[in-house]
């Protein structure tokens, strides 16, 4: 319980910085700045509309963690500018984003595996290695959406980085740091439903979405008789 309100409270405090940050903008009048920092501000709320749409209950943690990364990628690193403050700053977070989007996969196709309507009965290696290719897919498609923003728009979302100023260098990278945590999530997956032993930390929280969203999952719960 107290984790959980520990969770909830940083998730609060990370809201209340932006809200700070568009009064601040408005007072300043940045209207773009404003702007931006709303709809980062409305996307911290994504995972609160997915859990009502899809009727499944975000466990606190994995709420924190995607609010925490849409603050320090949005807000921190376009708005607050630490893209361009600290070189390593895209690397870090887009290993993140390998992980985030990992366990994203991850999840997805574990659910469709487990539900009895669907009847899939993927095996072990194919559930990590479509985790593994949705969040390569995902950093992919992001990659794109820079490429397009700064032909279209004239943007800097692709950023000079060792010298090279044409951004390709920096997309290499986002596309290697986001297959190495992706790789990583859909290692400790397989080993995950192959042992069911608690041994990571996606193992534990992969068992607190199943604790919490238990008529997903009634296959685990209530194993279908052998016939023979």
């Amino acid at each position: 319980m107290k984790l959980f309100l520990s969770h909830r409270r940083t998730s609060l405090v990370l809201k209340a910085i932006l809200i700070v940050g568009v009064a601040g903008a408005l007072w300043e009048q940045q209207w773009l700045t404003a702007a931006v920092t709303i709809g980062i501000l409305l996307i911290t709320f994504t995972p609160l509309l997915l859990a009502q749409r899809f009727r499944v209950v975000i466990p606190s943690e994995f709420e924190l963690l995607a609010i925490a990364f849409v603050f320090t990628s949005l807000f921190l690193g376009e708005v607050r500018g630490f893209y361009t403050r600290f070189w390593w700053w895209d690397i870090v977070l887009h290993t993140a984003s390998g992980f985030l989007l990992g366990i994203v996969g991850f999840l997805l196709v574990h659910v469709l595996n487990e539900i009895e309507e669907v009847g899939l009965h993927m095996k072990a290696g194919f559930v990590a290695f479509f985790a593994f290719l949705f969040a390569l897919g995902m950093g992919t498609l992001w990659e794109i959406f820079e490429f397009s923003m700064d032909s279209l728009f004239g943007l800097n979302m692709q950023k000079p980085m060792f010298g090279d100023a044409s951004g390709l260098t920096d997309t290499m990278w986002d596309l290697i740091v986001d297959a190495v945590g992706a790789l990583t999530i859909a290692v400790l997956g397989y080993i995950y439903l192959k042992t069911a032993r608690r041994r990571s930390f996606l193992q534990r929280w992969i068992l607190a979405f199943i604790r919490h969203n238990p008529r997903l999952f009634r296959r685990q719960a209530h194993p279908r008789t052998r016939r023979n």
